[in-house]
C-alpha cells in the first residue's frame, strides 16, 4: 500500500471526527452557550450544509490547481475550521465556523479519490479508495468517542483544538507522503461540469441521496434507540456508536476488492442487503444481544455502499472525474439530512422509536430501483468493470492507460 493512502486516510480521521463527534457533544454546548439541545442541533445541519455548498463550489474553483496543491489547501481549510470553533465566542459563531468546516469535507474525499485511485495499479483503484475511506470509519470507532469523552471532562472547545491539531498533522503527512500527480492540461471547469451532465453520473448521485439515505433514517436515532428499544443505559450509547462504527470498518475492507472485480453486482447487492437488514434490525431492536449483532451488521452493509457509487460517478464522468467524485458527498449528505429528516416524522408520527428502520428500508429499495434503472440504460459495453477511466482515458469501453508515474518530492 503506498504511503500516500495512509497520508489521505489520516486526513479522513479528523474529518471523519469533527462530522461526528458533535452529535455527542450537543448537550455541553448547549450549556456553555445557553440555548437548547434542539437549538444545538443546527450545528449538525450547519457541517452538512457546509458540505454540500463547499463540495462543487471549491471543486471547481479549484480544476486547475495541483492535486496536492488542492490537498494541502482544503485540510488547511478544515484546520482553521476547526479552530474557529473552538474559539468562537456565542452560537452565531459557531453556526458559521461549522460551516466553515464543512466547506472542504466534499471536496477533499473528491479529490482524495481520484488521487487514490492514481497511486495504484489498474484493477487495485476501488481498494485505494475503501483504504482512504477506512480513516472515515475508523473515526467513528476511535475518533468519535475519544473525543466526546475529551469534550465532556475538558469542555467541547477541547474537542475541536485536538481536531485542528489532527488536522496540523494530516497536512505534514500529505506535504511530505503524496507525490505530485499532474493535472490534465485538457481539464477545466467546463469539462468538468460537462462530465457532471452526464445521464449514468446524474442517476449515480440520485441513488446515493436515496439509498445512503436509509442508513442515516436509523443512524441519526441509533443513540435513542439504545436507550428507548434496546434497554440498555445511556452509558452505553458510546459502545453501540463504536460497533456501528466497526460495522462501517468492515463494509469498507470488503467493499474495495467487491467494486474492483464487478461494480454494478456490489452495487446492487448492497443497497439489497441494507433494505433486507434495515427490516431485520426493526425486530433485533426487542433483543439486546442480537441488536448488538444487529448494529454491526447494518453500519458492514450500509457502508458497502460507498465505494461502488464513488466509484460508479468517478467513471461515468470519464476523463473529467473531480467534480463528480466532490458531488457524490454532497449527495451523501443530503441523504444525511433526508434520512435523518423522514426517520423523525416517522417518530412524530407516533409510530415508534423503531419505526425508521422500516422507513430506511423503504429508502433503501428506492435507491436499489434507481440503480438498476441506471444499469438497464447504461449501453457502455464491460460496464461492470469498477476502474477504467478515472486516470484518464479517453474512451469507456478500453482499460485506461496507466497513469504518469507520481513524482515524488
Amino acid at each position: 500500500m503506498p504511503l500516500a493512502l495512509l497520508a489521505l486516510a489520516v486526513s479522513a480521521f479528523g474529518i471523519g471526527t469533527t462530522e461526528f463527534v458533535m452529535m455527542g457533544l450537543l448537550p455541553n454546548v448547549a450549556d456553555d452557550l445557553h440555548t437548547s439541545v434542539p437549538t444545538a442541533g443546527y450545528l449538525v445541519s450547519a457541517y452538512a450544509i457546509g458540505v454540500v455548498i463547499g463540495a462543487p463550489l471549491l471543486t471547481a474553483l479549484g480544476s486547475r490547481v495541483p492535486r496536492k496543491r488542492m490537498l494541502l489547501l482544503l485540510m488547511g481549510l478544515f484546520t482553521v475550521g476547526n479552530l474557529a470553533s473552538a474559539l468562537a465566542p456565542g452560537f452565531g459563531t459557531l453556526v458559521g465556523a461549522r460551516i466553515l468546516a464543512g466547506l472542504p469535507h466534499g471536496a477533499f474525499f473528491g479529490v482524495g479519490a481520484v488521487v487514490a485511485a492514481r497511486l495504484v495499479r489498474e484493477g487495485r483503484q476501488a481498494r485505494a479508495v475503501a483504504t482512504m475511506f477506512l480513516g472515515l470509519t475508523v473515526a467513528n470507532i476511535v475518533g468519535v468517542p475519544a473525543a466526546t469523552l475529551l469534550g465532556q471532562h475538558l469542555g467541547w472547545r477541547a474537542t475541536f483544538l485536538v481536531v485542528a491539531a489532527i488536522g496540523l498533522v494530516a497536512m505534514a503527512a500529505l506535504a511530505r507522503l503524496v507525490p505530485q500527480v499532474p493535472v490534465d492540461g485538457h481539464q477545466g471547469l467546463g469539462r468538468e461540469l460537462r462530465a457532471l451532465g452526464n445521464r449514468q453520473v446524474l442517476l449515480g448521485l440520485l441513488t446515493a441521496v436515496f439509498g445512503f439515505a436509509g442508513v442515516f433514517a436509523v443512524y441519526s436515532y441509533l443513540s435513542s434507540m439504545t436507550t428507548e428499544v434496546m434497554g440498555f443505559g445511556e452509558s452505553s450509547v458510546t459502545l453501540v456508536l463504536a460497533l456501528f462504527g466497526i460495522g462501517m470498518t468492515l463494509g469498507a475492507l470488503v467493499a474495495g476488492p467487491l467494486t474492483d472485480r464487478a461494480l454494478r453486482p456490489t452495487l446492487y447487492g448492497s443497497l439489497a442487503a441494507l433494505a433486507f437488514v434495515l427490516v431485520g434490525f426493526r425486530y433485533a431492536l426487542t433483543v439486546p444481544a442480537l441488536a448488538l449483532v444487529a448494529v454491526v451488521v447494518l453500519g458492514a452493509v450500509g457502508f458497502m455502499t460507498t465505494t461502488p457509487l464513488q466509484m460508479l460517478v468517478m467513471n461515468k464522468a470519464k476523463t473529467a472525474p473531480t467534480l463528480a467524485s466532490a458531488s457524490n458527498h454532497s449527495a451523501f449528505n443530503l441523504a444525511n439530512a433526508g434520512g435523518a429528516w423522514l426517520g423523525g416524522a416517522a417518530i412524530a408520527a407516533g409510530w415508534g422509536w423503531s419505526s425508521p428502520a422500516l422507513v430506511g428500508a423503504a429508502l433503501a429499495l428506492v435507491g436499489l430501483a434507481i440503480a438498476v434503472t441506471a444499469g438497464l440504460l447504461d449501453r457502455t459495453p464491460r460496464n461492470g468493470a469498477a476502474t477504467r477511466v478515472v486516470t484518464g482515458s479517453p474512451r469507456t469501453d478500453e482499460p485506461a492507460p496507466s497513469a504518469e508515474p507520481a513524482r515524488a518530492e
